[in-house]
């Protein structure tokens, strides 16, 4: 049985306690893995780590620290079908998807942000008439806490711990319990780059011991997390206190806004593709879908027809669409869902039941589900189901769609469909919601914030965002004659 170790000072080291968790293959139902099931003796065993390795790491050349995530970049592309198929394993995710999305997405973090911090500067002002000079220091903050979670494995993991690195900062990191295979594999890939020992340093656990323990660890001075709302409730609670910096990027209940005027079949590939990638399970899929009521009757009718040709199986099949779903808890929750759809009078217009995979029986398999849902305010629209189920329901006015866009807690992303610049413009400054995408989906830039607003999160990602966040803004005045 394969034994999935911390990464700790660059070594791979079994967890203090002696204790492991299961890991489970989603597609098949069985474990595969025994985890580290990591508490406080190993978060501090990492944080001296990244603490000792921190003078010198903040001190390196921005031009060699560069260079070293140039190089776990190359690493990862050169390791991509390895990578992908750990992901494919751990997570359900389909093979291609990993090959096309992940993997690539991740390695792009590194090569993104090794270039970014090169080009990261301040800003000086000088007081004319009162003789003196203003300028900014941006410092790295010192030992810093990532924690990501498991739809996205390495593509979220890498997302947070490149800009950290980047900045200066030595982390101590914990990939979800639920899919932890490629940030272990991470370990390797870093060690063979040349980062210097204790920059790096993963702990693997539950979320309960290990991740609260670097949460409430008194020295590690930021918290980066994404994940569910209320285990972000739960994190601000604690590290608020403590006066830590804090980027929380959340939930989502995210609308997708279909006017009669739009391309028509581009839209509909574009909405089959945002409603049901990674078997929905992103934060970012269209799990709400409003459709202009002249529009309404032929969408439904050919988006459930496009949605009834998905194939579901086997993650290692060239023609999966979808694989399995992440694990047997989440599979649970999402047809508890689907059940209540009915009881709260919605229409199954397709989908809703677990499929069975020859070979792969014990799988977390599920049908992509469409709902028609007859009242914004049912609990379906109003909660994160985060996974391969949406709703429909058509709007006659542009201020009836936005009431129901902006009716939920969440505020994370939105999509517009229409060819009229003038509604594109209004639409956009009037949802609610930290990315806005028109005419279409997951269109990402690297250079640009990523956030939500509501209870989708606190703060910004990407860019330049990251690299402030994982510093401190430092003034410096100096009077001359």
């Amino acid at each position: 049985m394969q034994k999935i170790l911390n990464y700790i000072n660059g070594n791979y080291c079994d967890p203090i306690s002696g204790d492991w968790l299961d890991n489970y293959n989603p597609s098949n139902g069985e474990v595969y893995a025994h985890i580290a099931n990591s508490n406080i003796n190993d978060v501090n065993a990492a944080y001296k780590a990244a603490r000792n390795a921190f003078p010198a790491w903040s001190n390196t050349p921005i031009e060699e620290r560069s260079r070293i995530l140039l190089k776990i970049a190359s690493l990862i592309e050169k390791n991509m079908l390895d990578l992908a198929t750990a992901e494919a394993k751990d997570n359900g995710k389909p093979l291609s998807l990993a090959l096309a999305v992940d993997i690539p997405r991740a390695s792009s973090n590194f090569r993104f942000f090794a270039h970014a911090i090169t080009q990261f500067s301040s800003e000086a002002h000088e007081s004319v008439g009162l003789g003196s000079m203003n300028f900014t220091l941006r410092q790295p903050i010192g030992v810093v806490g990532c924690i990501s979670p498991w739809n996205l494995p390495l593509y979220l993991f890498t997302w947070k711990i490149a800009p950290a690195m980047a900045a200066g900062n030595t982390v101590v990191a914990k990939p979800s319990e639920v899919t932890p295979m490629t940030a272990s594999l991470l370990g390797d890939i870093c060690s063979e780059a040349g980062l210097p020992k204790g920059v790096l340093n993963i702990v693997h656990g539950d979320g309960p011991t290990a991740g609260q323990a670097i949460v409430e660890h008194p020295h590690i001075k930021a918290i980066s997390f994404t994940g569910g709302t209320k285990t972000g409730e739960h994190l601000a609670r604690t590290a608020a206190p403590m006066f830590k910096k804090l980027s929380l990027e959340l939930g989502g209940k995210n609308p997708n806004l279909i006017f009669a005027d739009c391309d028509y079949d581009t839209m509909l590939a574009v909405t089959v593709k945002s409603s049901f990638a990674n078997q929905g399970q992103i934060c970012l899929c269209g799990s709400r879908i409003f459709i202009e009521r002249p529009l309404f009757e032929r969408f439904k009718k050919d988006f459930v027809t496009k949605v009834s040709k998905l194939k579901v199986g086997d993650p290692f099949d060239a023609e999966s669409d979808l694989g399995a779903l992440v694990s047997k808890p989440h599979l649970e929750k999402v047809q508890s869902y689907i059940r209540l759809a009915e009881e709260e009078g919605g229409t199954i217009l397709y989908g809703g039941q677990a499929v069975t995979v020859n070979g792969l029986e014990n799988g977390y398999f599920l049908q992509p589900t469409v709902i028609e849902v007859f009242d914004d305010q049912c609990r379906v629209n109003q909660e994160e189901i985060f996974g391969p189920v949406v709703t429909l329901m058509p709007f006659d006015t542009e201020e009836e769609a936005l009431k129901m866009a902006n009716g939920v807690r969440y505020g994370l992303s939105a999509t517009v469909w229409t060819n009229d610049l003038n509604r594109t413009m209004r639409v956009s400054k009037q949802l609610e919601a930290g990315i806005v995408w028109v005419n279409t989906w997951l269109n990402r830039d690297l250079r640009t914030p990523f956030g939500g607003v509501k209870d989708s999160g606190v703060g910004r990602e990407g860019g330049f965002e990251a690299l402030r966040f994982f510093t401190e803004a430092k003034n410096v005045c100096i009077k001359y004659e």
